[in-house]
C-alpha cells in the first residue's frame, strides 16, 4: 500500500499498518519530514511510535518517499491521509490538498486498485473525486471511505486495536479489499460498519460534533455551578453513572481543543449550510461559543481576586491541547495565555513537550523548561493541560521558591486541599464550593 500525507494521521497509520504486517510506502512532498522518518524520528511526540518505527524499518516492512514511484504502480491500496485544514476565508474545509494528492497519484494508478480515503472531509467529497478521476482516467475508480478516529496519546494503540472499523465503499471490490487488509482486526472481534461513502464521511465529523457537545454541555452546566454554588465534577459524576450518558468527555474546564474537535465541527456547520440546512446548526454554534467562552474564565476570576492584571506575573501549566501530546493547535492553555498578555500581565508557560513550538508561535510568551524555576514569584498560576506531573506537584514545596498566590484549576485535577493547606488561594472551575476567600489586607494592597 501507499500512504499518501505523513503528518499525525499518515505517518501513524503508516507505521500501525506496517506493524500489521503490511507493505507500505509512505509519501509526503515535504523532503525534511522525509528524512526525519528515514532517519528513525517521528517529527511529532506520540507515546510509542517512535519504537514501533525502529521496528518497521528493522524488518523492511515500510520505506519513505517524496514521490510516488514504481512500487506505487503495484499497490492495492492507496491511503489519503493529508490535511484538510479550516479554509482561510470562512468556517469550511480546504480539500484542495486532496485533490493534488489524487492527481499526483493518478499517473500510477492501476484500474483494480482501490483509493482509500482517511482524511475528515465534508460530505460529498468522494463523489466529486470519483468523479474528478473518471474524467482523467477514463474509468470509474474503485473508492472507499475509512475514517479514523485516533486519540492523541494512544494513537497507535487506536490504530491497531480500534473500537470500530467503517468501511464506506462504491463497490464490492473495495469494500473486500479493504476487509482483507483489516482481516486480523476482524477475526478478532473488532466491530465493523459496511456503509455507503456518504454516510462514511459523515460518521466522523458526526462523531466529533457529538464530543464537543458532551464536552460543552458539562461546562454550561459548570456555569451554572459556579454561580449557584454546586460542583461540577460531582455533577458529572452523578450524571456519568447512567450508561445512557456515559462518564466519559464529562470534564469540565477551559473546553476542547487541537487539531480535529475545533476545525471539524466548523467544517460541518459550513457543511450543513451549503445543504441548505441554516436552522439545523444552531446547537452547534452554541457548542462552540460555549467552548470559546470558557477559555476567557481563567482572566475573569483573576480579575475578581487582584483587580488589575498589569505587571501581575502569571504561569501557565500546559501548552499541548491535551496531555501526552506536544500538539498546540488551537489549544486553550495558550488562548488563556494570551488573554493574561492582553491584560497587561507576564505570562510564563510551561509543558513537559512542546515548549520549542511555543516559542516559534507565540513570540509574546515566556516560555521556561524548568517546572521549579517556573513557578518561581507567581502571583497567579493556571493549570491548562492536566500533566501527570502537575497533579502530582507537592504545593508546599513550590510554596518555598513562590508566595503562594491564586491557583485556577482549568482542568478540575488537582488536590483541593493540599493547595489551600500550603497558603494558596484556589478556584477550580466549576464547583462553587471553592470559589478563592475574601482578599487579604496584602492582597489588595498589591492590586
Amino acid at each position: 500500500m501507499t500512504v499518501i500525507g505523513l503528518g499525525y494521521l499518515g505517518a501513524t497509520s503508516a507505521i500501525a499498518f506496517a506493524k500489521m504486517g503490511h507493505q507500505v510506502l509512505g509519501i509526503d512532498p515535504d523532503q525534511a519530514k522525509v528524512r526525519a522518518l528515514q532517519s528513525g524520528s517521528i517529527p511529532f511526540f506520540e507515546p510509542g511510535l517512535d519504537n514501533a518505527l525502529s521496528e518497521v524499518k528493522s524488518n523492511g516492512k515500510i520505506r519513505f518517499a517524496s514521490s510516488h514511484d514504481d512500487e506505487s504502480r503495484k499497490a492495492n491500496v492507496h491511503f489519503l491521509c493529508v490535511g484538510t485544514p479550516q479554509s482561510k476565508v470562512g468556517l469550511s474545509a480546504d480539500t484542495s490538498y486532496l485533490f493534488t494528492a489524487v492527481d499526483e497519484l493518478l499517473p500510477y494508478l492501476a484500474k483494480d486498485s482501490v483509493i482509500a480515503g482517511k482524511s475528515t472531509v465534508p460530505v460529498g467529497t468522494a463523489d466529486l473525486l470519483i468523479e474528478h478521476i473518471r474524467n482523467i482516467k477514463g474509468f470509474l475508480p474503485h473508492l472507499s471511505w475509512n475514517p479514523e478516529f485516533l486519540q492523541e496519546g494512544r494513537a497507535l494503540e487506536d490504530s491497531l486495536y480500534p473500537n470500530r472499523i467503517v468501511i464506506g465503499s462504491s463497490d464490492r471490490h473495495s469494500t473486500w479489499t479493504l476487509r482483507q487488509l483489516y482481516r486480523n482486526q476482524i477475526e478478532e472481534g473488532i466491530p465493523v460498519v459496511e456503509t455507503d461513502l456518504r454516510t462514511a464521511e459523515l460518521v466522523k465529523v458526526a462523531a466529533n460534533a457529538f464530543l464537543a457537545t458532551k464536552i460543552s454541555f458539562i461546562n454550561l452546566m459548570a456555569e451554572v455551578a459556579e454561580v449557584a454554588g454546586a460542583d461540577t465534577a460531582e455533577l458529572a459524576k452523578a450524571i456519568g453513572y447512567d450508561d445512557r450518558i456515559g462518564s466519559k468527555f464529562l470534564r469540565n474546564g477551559i473546553g476542547y481543543g487541537g487539531g480535529c474537535l475545533p476545525k471539524d465541527l466548523r467544517s460541518f456547520v459550513a457543511r450543513s449550510r451549503e445543504l441548505g440546512l441554516e436552522d439545523s446548526v444552531g446547537l452547534l454554534e452554541q457548542v462552540e461559543a460555549i467552548n470559546s467562552r470558557r477559555r476567557n474564565r481563567p482572566v475573569e476570576i483573576a480579575k475578581e481576586y487582584f483587580g488589575s492584571l498589569v505587571g501581575k506575573e502569571v504561569l501557565i501549566l500546559g501548552a499541548s491541547f491535551k496531555p501526552d501530546t506536544d500538539d498546540i493547535r488551537d489549544s486553550p492553555s495558550l488562548e488563556v495565555a494570551e488573554l493574561f498578555v492582553g491584560e497587561g500581565a507576564v505570562v510564563t508557560v510551561h509543558d513537559p513537550m512542546s515548549l520549542p513550538k511555543v516559542s516559534a508561535t507565540y513570540p509574546t510568551l515566556r516560555t521556561q523548561p524548568d517546572l521549579e524555576t517556573a513557578f518561581r514569584n507567581k502571583e497567579v498560576v493556571v493549570l491548562g493541560t492536566e500533566w501527570g506531573q502537575y497533579k502530582q506537584l507537592d504545593p508546599a514545596s513550590v510554596s518555598i521558591s513562590s508566595r503562594p498566590g491564586l491557583i485556577i484549576d482549568g482542568r478540575n485535577a488537582l488536590d483541593v486541599a493540599a493547595w489551600k493547606q500550603a497558603g494558596w488561594a484556589f478556584m477550580a472551575l466549576g464547583n462553587g464550593f471553592h470559589q478563592v476567600e475574601e482578599k487579604s489586607q496584602s492582597s489588595q494592597a498589591v492590586a
